[in-house]
């Protein structure tokens, strides 16, 4: 909402400076966004005395003026008719710029240089007159600024309101806002309409058919009007504000809605057929041409004003062509009308059309103030273009307005808002802005609510308002009886941290994906019929298809996520996400809620090099990974085995493992089985993981081990043996480390072989062992009747040959 405060004087006397009355409104909740002078451009326009006028040399109609700015004096090219020596009138000088956004430069007009303008009151928006100077008073200083000389000021603020205050989209309510801030008195506009008589009816009448969208319909009509521009004061007034004038029935219309916040619209009598007004709803595909020129495709639900034949309006949103106001209008239907918010506001968005007199109406309007905008309309036509008022006012009022009482408890208000203000004091403030507020008994007060406050329905709603007038910055700050000690964070939360920050530490990023999947996603997976993940929890409400249940597994959110980066060329992809998965266990029992860890590795083993070859990732790559989480976390006893295709079908055969620690099951890893990359259109490798995360957070310890740093080296050996492609090398890396437990430091798998010259069936392995004495270095005579033991008990207990 866009307010003059100039406009605003005229209903409320404005004391305040105006940055203290804009805080002041904002802390009574009519936020104020932003305040200018309207008349700012008047620093750029000069004080000018014409010292000499010569006729042009090469224009018949213009004359060459010395003018006086003070300090020099400038020729100005000029075609006013009243251009004469010792005129005082504005001059714009170069750099000036008129309200119309128009910059004055310094010109050439005809051969000979202008070095500004001389200013008519419409140039300056002072005045209707443009073809004459603006003369100004003789006593007036050439040079000053005009803003100076005319005292000339006029602030306009922008008031943000929230959507429940549409008693504030008026000059009045902002009006009323200032009254109570300044605690003076609201001065309503005077007025005053003699027609006792009714003969209105014997010219028109209104029909309501459609009493729930249009409660009220209000008409008067007024007969031998001029149409015409408004007067200056009218234009003034809505320039002010930012709208354009129009023509003066129009600009009243305008004018009287801004003022009291009521839309009205102006008909021309005499297009109306039938010469009455019915209103009714549309019929569906109902074609109507609106003011704006556009054919709008009407709904049965959106309320239309007809005239005995058509449609002549879309009731409180725009009017139609076929009865606006037109130069040879000699008759005038004035229409108020209280139409229902959320039947305006259902039509505006449909059609997508939004106006002012929309706005209001979605918003609330006064049902009680329709008949006073109206007379406020017909008295500014009568006195502006010398029509005759007949007499008479229809209201047709179908649905009456109840009127509404609260009763309310001071010491409630008190209490809610921290404050301890007097049964007096709050109804003082109430009585500010026109509530009325008497006392029920000696605990309680009985609060009408003025009609225009459409949003006022219950205590709470008037301690909002006793607290916005009281001042929010005068509540004191007071703090809730907690207690100060902190709520120790859960074990799994802290546990559920940490695994975030050793996987992105591994350079995985982290996704958040919806907890819904679609139900096709378990036969994308290829599940089993009687995988437990196929026990979908369905939703009732879906928000989409592809969102119809729960998700049972981390996967297919992390495949759909390769699919989007694949889609956006982003083909080297590291992610993990830690969320829930939910299997539904009967109707009788809620689902069955587990938290894992999941994880996807596509593309490349590391971001493109210039010293290192591209190499794209594998299954090792993704085991590795785990195996630094398990280290991190100082997991121990991880055991990976090979597992069946039955029991992880979304995997490739063969490179799949299964994870197990202490004996329980903790997740998998594998490549993604190629069916399940089509299925998803995935065209390049995938390699995964998927972790039990609360298994994980009871296999932390949860106290740290230090051990003294080694005094002494340590020293390796490795050894080589041919074994059955079929023995597992965890296997043969746990008995080598079984063999001898007092040098032998750790055992790995150095090196795997299973091609020519290796027997088929068989492969090569390559065992390091690392030794290390806590009391000498150890030597070769140490070290080496170990390596021979062990390489013989490995020999006896598999079958192992030596290489070669």
């Amino acid at each position: 909402m866009i307010v003059s405060l100039s406009w605003l004087k005229n209903y409320v006397p404005i004391r305040m400076d105006t940055a203290l009355l804009a805080d002041a409104l904002t802390m009574a909740g009519l936020e104020v966004e932003s305040v200018w002078d309207r008349y700012s451009y008047l620093n750029s326009i000069v004080v000018g005395r014409i010292t000499r006028v010569s006729p042009h040399p090469n224009a018949d109609k213009l004359n060459v003026c010395n003018v006086d700015i003070g300090d020099l004096v400038v020729d100005v090219v000029c075609g006013a008719p009243n251009a004469s020596k010792g005129l005082v009138a504005p001059v714009a000088l170069p750099g000036a710029v008129f309200p119309n956004g128009t910059t004055i430069e310094k010109c050439s007009i005809r051969g000979v240089e202008s070095n500004g303008m001389l200013c008519s009151e419409k140039e300056l928006a002072l005045g209707l007159e443009e073809d004459i100077l603006m003369e100004l008073p003789q006593n007036f200083k050439p040079g000053t600024s005009l803003s100076t000389a005319l005292g000339m000021s006029d602030y306009v603020m922008e008031i943000g309101l929230t959507p429940n205050r549409s008693d504030c989209l008026s000059m009045l309510g902002v009006a009323r806002e200032i009254a109570a801030v300044e605690k003076s008195a609201l001065e309503y506009p005077r007025f005053s309409l003699n027609d006792p008589l009714d003969e209105i009816s014997r010219f028109t009448s209104v029909t309501i058919e459609s009493p729930e969208h249009c409660p009220r319909y209000c008409t008067r009509l007024i007969e031998n009007v001029t149409i015409g521009p408004s007067p200056f004061w009218l234009q003034d007034r809505l320039l002010s504000i930012g709208l354009r004038p129009i023509n003066v029935i129009v600009d009243i219309t305008n004018f009287v809605m801004l003022e009291t916040g009521q839309p009205l619209h102006a008909f021309d009598f005499d297009r109306l057929a039938q010469n009455r007004i019915v209103v009714r709803t549309a019929s569906d595909d109902e074609m109507f041409t609106t003011l704006d020129g556009k054919n709008r495709k009407l709904s049965s639900d959106m309320l239309m004003i007809c005239d005995g034949e058509k449609p002549v309006a879309i009731g409180g949103v725009m009017g139609g062509e076929n009865s606006e106001i037109q130069e040879d209008t000699t008759r005038v239907l004035i229409e108020s009308a209280y139409f229902d918010p959320i039947s305006i506001r259902k039509t505006s968005k449909m059609l997508g059309l939004s106006t002012d007199a929309s706005y209001r109406f979605e918003r609330g309007v006064d049902p009680d103030g329709t008949v006073n905008a109206l007379n406020r309309a017909a008295a500014l036509m009568m006195e502006i273009t010398g029509g005759r008022l007949v007499p008479g006012v229809i209201d047709e009022y179908p649905v009456k307005y109840q009127e509404k009482s609260i009763v309310l408890k001071p010491s409630l208000v008190n209490e809610t808002l921290g404050i301890s203000l007097k049964t007096p004091q709050i109804q003082k403030l109430l009585e500010s802005i026109e509530f009325s507020a008497q006392r029920a008994n000696t605990n309680q007060l009985k609060v009408t609510v003025p009609s225009f406050r459409v949003d006022v329905e219950r205590p709470e709603d008037l301690a909002e308002e006793i607290a916005r007038l009281y001042g929010y910055d005068r509540i004191p700050t007071t703090y809730p009886l907690i207690p100060a000690e902190r709520r120790e964070a859960s074990g799994l939360w802290d546990f559920r941290g940490r695994v975030k920050d050793l996987m992105r530490g591994l350079g995985f990023n982290e996704v958040i994906n919806y907890s819904f999947m679609d139900e096709k996603s378990c036969d994308m997976l290829k599940l089993n019929a009687d995988d437990d993940r196929r026990k979908l929890l369905r939703i009732i409400n879906p928000l989409t298809e592809d969102m119809a249940v729960m998700r049972t597994s981390l996967v297919p959110g992390l495949l759909r996520t390769m699919h989007l980066n694949l889609s956006q060329q982003a083909k080297n992809l590291k992610i993990f996400e830690i969320g829930n998965t939910f299997v539904n266990r009967g109707d009788d029992e809620l689902p069955e809620e587990r938290e894992f860890l999941a994880a996807l590795w596509t593309g490349s083993r590391q971001e493109h090099c210039i010293h290192v070859k591209d190499t794209g990732c594998d299954f090792y790559d993704i085991k590795g990974s785990v195996e630094a989480l398990f280290r991190s976390l100082e997991i121990q006893g991880a055991i990976f085995t090979e597992m069946p295709a039955k029991d992880c079908p979304f995997t490739k055969a063969g490179h799949t493992a299964k994870i197990t620690i202490q004996g329980k099951y903790a997740g998998l890893l594998g490549q993604i089985h190629p069916q399940v990359l089509s299925a998803f259109d995935l065209k390049q490798e995938a390699f995964i993981f998927e972790l039990d995360q609360s298994l994980l957070s009871s296999l932390t310890p949860q106290n740290k081990e230090f051990f003294p740093v080694p005094k002494f080296p340590a020293t390796a050996r490795d050894i080589t043996i041919i074994v059955d492609k079929q023995i597992e090398s965890r296997q043969v890396v746990e008995m080598a480390k079984d063999v001898d437990n007092t040098l032998v430091e750790s055992v790995f798998l150095y090196d795997l072989y299973d091609g020519d010259p290796i027997p088929k069936g068989h492969k090569s392995l390559t065992l390091r062992i690392v030794y290390r004495s806590p009391e000498k270095t150890l030597e070769d005579a140490d070290v080496t009747p170990v390596t021979q033991k062990i390489a013989a008990y490995l020999m006896n207990k598999l079958d192992a040959t030596l290489p070669g």
